[in-house]
């Protein structure tokens, strides 16, 4: 007769504030390169992260006047890549305290990055979201997409990250 085991059901993650408000700043403020950018966060959780681009005219490719630069779709999603390790690596890491995990996303850093582009970035603001399909000691990987106002997916994303 086969002994079944039965696992104590899992608790959620739940980021504290003040770790979520440190990684508003890094994202936000420290990494120059989202500044300029304008990504803002607009949710973040172990499983998934969110955040908008505003368009702006700087961020207008060179011959399509109306169009978001295929560059800004490719810079922001691998940010969103980047977010989406960081959070992981939040809730891996919940027994430290919020200040101490902030200090992990030092060594974070992309190694491979592959962006389709499914459809013209037009519109006045766009969603990018991020996820993480595996989180190892060393290589994070991620997916991302790059979303209309009307919810459309725009562009997909696929990237992996060196966290050690």
């Amino acid at each position: 007769m086969s002994k079944v085991i039965v696992h104590p059901p899992v608790q959620p993650v739940v980021f504290e504030p003040e770790f979520i408000e440190g990684v508003r700043q890094i994202f936000e403020e420290k990494i120059v390169f989202n500044t300029v950018l304008g990504l803002k966060i607009t949710n973040i959780t172990p499983e998934r992260v969110a955040a908008r681009i505003d368009m702006r005219p700087e961020l207008v490719g060179h011959f399509a006047y109306n169009r978001i630069h295929g560059g800004v779709i490719s810079a922001g999603l691998d940010a969103m890549g980047g977010l989406a390790v960081m959070a992981a690596i939040g809730a891996r890491h919940m027994d430290e305290a919020p200040e101490q995990r902030l200090h992990r996303f030092a060594k974070l850093g992309t190694i491979d990055l592959r962006i389709d582009y499914l459809r013209p970035g037009i519109g006045e603001g766009f969603e990018l979201q991020a996820e993480v399909l595996r989180l190892g000691s060393r290589v994070a990987s991620t997916r991302m997409g790059f979303y209309g106002a009307d919810g459309k997916l725009l562009s997909t994303g696929a990237g992996a990250y060196i966290v050690s």
